[in-house]
């Protein structure tokens, strides 16, 4: 029986579960890149470079390991536009008996592979997604019959279940969750290190200049390109980070400074997403440096809740909720995004900051994803979609499985809870605390209203008074409600001035 096994561009494992069982004698793996895949949102020039080339230098390794692999680049006559249109020309003239495709990790993927079967008459086996701790399923039982789906009951559940940081069936060091030794803030002085950077190869050259000429209008600089593109060095990657950075990160990893664009984080994510790193391994690895003495306790919880917790959860939450939940819309928000997340010039010194280094890097880290342009476009009003694929594209890391969650649920309450107990909506003083933005920013942060207040303040009270109708029983924001209730008239008429010029400023 000959059969074709089809390796999507996020799949760049080679125990992934297509391949399983695989008869190198008989069985074909196909791979594609086709142009629908890289502008359905404008994906980041460096984005692009990274999976194509990430994706190029994957099929090499298999075929090395005598895999028959075929390959359709972006610029041959064979990639078609998109993945369908693509597979029916690769089997116009080739027959196979079954495709095999590990899970995709997006909604609309998975129902264009599903409508294969009809238009091509071959049988599809879909199989699930093995790189995770979890499947689907398991999830959909854990959830069942739950009103609030808490990510910390589940985060529970998942170290129970993996044993990691255990000890006799209790967590290491007495408490499951060390958040609160995680926020320290940053001095622009401390020595921060790297990520390991590489060069690179006539490949990855090949691609860049590809890249450049066919998505010079995508957002992003697509140079200085320095991400791992194979396994091999996204592991050299990852080591790095632990000898260098991961004692530090647990206290820091909410800390956001200016022109530091990394800090104490891994700057991983984009490898984990993509393939290249085994988040099972990854998490024993931090593990065995805590077991070792070389990793405080609150740095190895702190990163390992991240992907055994929070990346299960969120890839569980979207399936458990697609298709539904990608028009979540809880607050009725329906302003664009502000020119500013394109790299048009603000006074807002965080947002910029943050732009600017996403523009750069393709990379920004969770808080200021969530406290800096999650917050201000949960603030201002921006749609939830038009959030969304903002995220989608700019993020190396962004898939939407991922990225979707993240920001309709966690950044901007969009699915009014589902995700998180309470929006993450913050004035300027939580920027002030967590960062040194504040210090060389046009406005003051200690201003509360007028035209040099810290828009976010103002935006902050406007937002909960706009909104007390849907948030005023939230148990999290009651202290903030009894604060409101006691803003004279005259004050509260000042904030929602304010918003009000700072609103048709923002849209002239």
């Amino acid at each position: 029986m000959k059969t074709l096994r089809i390796i999507l561009g996020d799949q760049l494992s080679d125990t992934i579960s297509a391949l399983d069982a695989i008869d190198k004698t008989q069985d074909t793996i196909l791979m594609m890149e086709v142009i629908d895949e890289a502008q359905y949102v404008k994906h980041h020039p460096k984005k692009i470079i990274f999976i194509l080339s990430a994706m190029r230098h994957f099929a090499e390794q298999l075929k090395c390991k005598d895999y028959r692999v075929e390959y359709i680049k972006l610029e041959s006559i064979r990639s078609r536009g998109g993945f369908t249109e693509t597979l029916a020309y690769f089997l116009e003239k080739r027959h196979f008996d079954k495709i095999i495709v590990t899970e995709p990790g997006e909604y609309r993927v998975l129902k264009m592979i599903q409508s294969w079967e009809k238009q091509t008459g071959i049988p599809i086996e879909i199989k699930d997604d093995n790189r995770f701790f979890i499947s689907r399923k398991y999830f959909e039982t854990w959830a069942a019959g739950k009103k609030q789906l808490l990510m910390e009951n589940f985060y529970r559940q998942m170290r129970k279940k993996t044993g990691l940081l255990m000890n006799n069936n209790k967590p290491a060091g007495g408490q499951w969750n060390y958040d609160k030794e995680n926020r320290k803030t940053a001095q622009a002085s401390a020595n921060f290190p790297t990520p390991k950077q590489f060069k690179p190869d006539t490949i990855t050259e090949q691609i860049i200049r590809l890249v450049k000429k066919r998505f010079a209008d995508h957002f992003g600089d697509p140079e200085p390109f320095w991400f791992a593109v194979t396994t091999a060095d996204a592991k050299k990657a990852f080591k790095h980070f632990i000898q260098h950075a991961l004692p530090y990160f647990g206290d820091y990893q909410d800390a956001m400074l200016s022109d530091q664009n990394f800090l104490y984080h891994s700057v991983i994510s984009h490898y984990l997403n993509a393939g290249l790193l085994d988040a099972r391994e990854v998490c024993k690895a931090v593990e065995e440096g805590y077991r070792k003495g070389k990793v405080p306790l609150n740095a190895a919880e702190g990163f390992i809740r991240q992907i055994l917790g929070w990346r299960e959860y969120i890839r569980s939450i979207y399936w458990l909720k697609m298709p539904e939940y990608a028009k979540s819309n809880f607050f009725d928000a329906k302003r664009p995004l502000p020119n500013a997340y394109w790299g048009a010039n603000t006074d807002m010194n965080c947002i910029r900051q943050v732009v600017k280094q996403t523009q750069e890097q393709a990379y920004s880290h969770h808080i200021q994803r969530l406290m800096i342009t999650g917050n201000f476009a949960m603030l201002l009003g921006v749609s939830p979609q038009a959030l969304h694929e903002w995220y989608l594209a700019v993020y190396a890391d962004a898939y939407e499985w991922v990225e979707m969650p993240n920001t309709i649920g966690m950044a901007i309450f969009a699915d009014g809870g589902v995700v998180g107990t309470k929006p993450y909506a913050a004035s300027g003083a939580y920027i002030n605390k967590m960062s040194d933005f504040c210090s060389n920013c046009h406005y003051k942060v200690n201003q509360k209203t007028g035209e040099q207040a810290c828009p976010f303040n103002y935006l902050y009270w406007s937002f909960l008074y706009k909104h007390r109708n849907l948030l005023c029983n939230n148990r999290r924001l009651l202290f903030a409600y009894k604060n409101l209730s006691r803003f004279s008239d005259e004050k509260l008429s000042t904030i929602l001035q304010d918003t009000k010029k700072f609103i048709k400023k923002t849209y002239p």
